[in-house]
């Protein structure tokens, strides 16, 4: 196991020690292809919990959250 994180970059090293996050992106990279549609899965259940329990204002927050995501990405696409 060592030789293997003894290979890696060191930012993905880095990236891979964030204690959620990069535990489900190292599971993802190392692991089944179908882990992705666990963690879609579980992102969706999570935000439609959050409508139940806090009604509009739980679905429109995160909503709103992933605008500045979403402009990043559209910025970075359109660089090329």
């Amino acid at each position: 196991m060592t030789s293997i994180a003894a290979r890696r970059p060191f930012w993905q090293r880095l990236f891979f020690a964030v204690p959620v996050f990069g535990w489900i992106l190292k599971d993802y990279h190392e692991g089944q292809d179908a882990n992705i549609w666990y963690h879609i899965i579980t992102v969706v259940s999570l935000w439609l919990i959050s409508g139940l329990t806090f009604g509009i204002v739980g679905i429109a927050i995160p909503a709103v959250m992933a605008v500045p995501v979403m402009f990043t990405l559209l910025i970075l696409i359109s660089r090329g």
